[in-house]
């Protein structure tokens, strides 16, 4: 979960429900005021934020695997962000709605769902987890989501042209819904990683 704070109002991207302790440390970084979902297969725990703190809501439309909460604002590349100095990225091939968030500070932080992934250790995941991830397709890097990809890619077409449009943006950390933050590099790594399924 990437969490944004401006003046005192909090923004949380991709939320994830958090335990009472978590909750109260959220609490204490000031008023949660919108919830951004970046990708159609990650909205479990947004219903629960929304209507805790009253949220908006703002997501692309589209996607039918999770059709709660109802949007407020629609996410899109020409649309006005609630966040200054920000930028959507919005996939334009895929099968459901994808995006990423590019924070234009600090070199460029930018926010992930399913599409890029970094696994910079596997700490918070439990045993089974972290004997299973490397024999599924998910190692200690980043990488472009394996799943994601075979279940967004339109039949008979390629994204390669989606990633090379989305490595134009300027970034240097990134956050993904998976994995574990990389605070810097993180534009040269996403490059291997497109070179990783893309380089023929």
């Amino acid at each position: 979960m990437g969490i944004i704070r401006v003046d005192g109002d909090v923004t949380l991207i991709n939320p994830i429900w958090l335990n009472e302790d978590g909750e109260k440390q959220l609490k204490s970084l000031g008023n949660v005021r919108r919830v951004i979902r970046l990708g159609a297969f990650h909205g479990v725990d947004d219903p629960y934020y929304v209507e805790k703190f009253q949220t908006e809501f703002w997501s692309q439309s589209g996607g039918t695997t999770y059709t709660q909460p109802n949007i407020d604002h629609e996410l899109s590349e020409t649309a006005q962000l609630p966040i200054g100095g920000s930028t959507l990225f919005c996939f334009r091939k895929t099968v459901q709605p994808e995006s990423a968030l590019l924070l234009e500070r600090d070199d460029g932080i930018l926010f992930t769902c399913d599409a890029i992934q970094h696994y910079g250790d596997y700490r918070l995941n439990n045993l089974p987890a972290k004997i299973l991830l490397p024999l599924i397709g998910f190692p200690k890097k980043m990488l472009i989501g394996p799943i994601w990809l075979k279940v967004m890619t339109p039949e008979g077409e390629s994204l390669k042209n989606e990633f090379e449009r989305l490595l134009e943006l300027k970034f240097d950390s990134l956050l993904s819904a998976h994995g574990s933050f990389l605070a810097s590099g993180a534009h040269d790594t996403a490059e291997r990683a497109f070179d990783t399924v893309y380089s023929a």
